[in-house]
């Protein structure tokens, strides 16, 4: 992967044979609760035995999902590459409440226009994406994203593969010393 992220926009962090893939939407509380043990499992399992590939999973039901979705992929594409994709989603995941609607359909952020979504993510993190949300690669990213998530089957998240194979026993409310032991590297 080069430091901008490639094409792909991968997000991959450790380089381990063990692989385990993560669909995550960026403004829901499970995938958030599940993207606060990404650091404390790859430290736990170490580096070199884990491999952590984040594939970025927009839902249509979290109405901003896709406008996030674009603005992680974008951070990809900046100096700090995947580093800043996770400054974005942990920023997002903090203040939740700025980048959702009120039971999906109403409240506050519904006049809201993806402008506005930018210009938070930039406050509360410090990257103005502007320039790099407005790039082809952007777009083109999320759609890599959106087909692989399709081509192996997910269609709600979080959903964690593990050697290309979908392990519905992982959520994200288990510890990290119960992944750990799913993944034989307790």
């Amino acid at each position: 992967m080069t430091s901008d992220g490639g094409t792909w926009g991968e997000l991959v962090w450790g380089r381990g044979p063990k692989l385990m893939d993560w669909f995550l939407e960026p403004t829901c509380p499970h995938c958030g609760r599940a993207f606060g043990k990404l650091l404390p499992l790859l430290e736990r399992a170490g580096e070199d035995r884990l491999t952590v590939r984040l594939t970025v999973h927009s839902q249509p039901w979290h109405l901003f999902s896709g406008v996030v979705s674009r603005a992680v992929l974008a951070a990809t594409l900046t100096p700090e590459g995947r580093d800043a994709a996770y400054r974005v989603m942990a920023a997002v995941y903090e203040h939740r409440e700025d980048y959702i609607a009120t039971d999906h359909s109403s409240g506050p952020n519904m006049d809201a226009p993806p402008s506005t979504m930018l210009q938070r993510i930039a406050d509360h993190c410090g990257l103005d994406l502007r320039a790099v949300f407005e790039r082809k690669e952007a777009g083109d990213m999320l759609k890599r994203h959106i087909r692989f998530a399709r081509q192996n089957g997910i269609h709600a998240s979080p959903t964690f593969m593990v050697d290309g194979l979908v392990n519905d026993k992982l959520g994200s409310r288990d510890e990290v010393d119960t992944w750990l032991g799913e993944l034989g590297l307790a």
